[in-house]
């Protein structure tokens, strides 16, 4: 009995680590939450799909430099306008600030309101690719 139990614990751990692998791939979160991704995947993402550009820094910060086909969006504002402006809660969002707190927080907003599908590359200052000025 007691080899019988031992299997039985074996078999429902590796069920729940195998579930825990799921959606590991990059390409989407594997639970609810948003998912810190690179600058390279950002632009892997930005190259291969249609996704969104979230620029979350200031409107003065933006207009000196923002990513090409970025959304400004503040983080300051996104509890009122974020349904306004990004009414599909399945897109792709690629969020981006100065140096990555508040797109951190921006990120974990977006969660909570229910978007699905939010990842986090940090900061321009740490964006290696062309940026418009």
């Amino acid at each position: 009995m007691k080899i019988g139990q031992a299997l039985a614990v074996i078999c429902i751990a590796a069920v729940l680590l195998a579930g825990c692998a799921a959606g590991q791939d990059g390409t989407t979160p594997a639970e609810p939450g948003y998912k810190k991704i690179t600058a390279r995947e950002a632009k892997d993402i930005m190259d291969s799909e249609d996704a969104i550009i979230l620029d979350v820094r200031s409107r003065d910060e933006y207009e000196k430099e923002h990513i090409q086909n970025a959304v400004l969006l503040p983080n300051t504002e996104i509890e009122s306008l974020a349904e306004e402006m990004l009414p599909d809660k399945n897109a792709t969002i690629l969020i981006y600030c100065k140096s990555g707190k508040k797109s951190a927080e921006a990120a974990e907003k977006l969660v909570k309101m229910g978007y699905t599908k939010v990842y986090d590359f940090g900061g321009i200052e740490d964006w290696p690719y062309q940026t418009v000025k």
